[in-house]
């Protein structure tokens, strides 16, 4: 990936992962640059398809582009960087996500966005005032 899509890519998500929102800063390991569809799926390394994630989200995104939802149980895409309004699919409760359509509970049940420690760490970040960014 060349430095020009690598910085485009980092500025556009204000250095945030795009799926949890989580700051840089805040987190001990590197941000990676994610395909929303990945290669083996035919998805390109281009502008329109890649994204800004943390270590943990994108270690569980691995190249999955959906799952079964929690409720319906129905096979639904994963949340698309590109493509989706962040806010028409999750909400914060404290430092709860919420899934408020098919997408976004399995984005968050996928993403394990709601792990124990990720909680906690976010929970402090809201005790500081540093959380959520946007």
């Amino acid at each position: 990936m060349d430095a020009a899509l690598t910085r485009l890519i980092w500025q556009r998500a204000m250095d945030c992962c795009e799926y949890c929102q989580m700051p840089q800063v805040a987190d001990d390991a590197s941000f990676e640059i994610d395909h929303v569809i990945a290669r083996k799926h035919g998805g390109p390394t281009a502008t329109n398809n890649s994204c800004l994630s943390c270590y943990y989200c994108n270690s569980f995104k691995g190249s999955d582009i959906g799952s079964l939802d929690p409720k319906t149980r129905k096979l639904t895409p994963l949340f698309n960087t590109r493509r989706h309004k962040w806010a028409r699919h999750f909400l914060w409760q404290g430092a709860y996500l919420l899934g408020r359509t098919p997408v976004g509970r399995v984005t968050v049940a996928l993403l394990r966005i709601n792990d124990e420690y990720r909680v906690e760490l976010r929970d402090g970040l809201i005790e500081e005032g540093a959380f959520p960014p946007r």
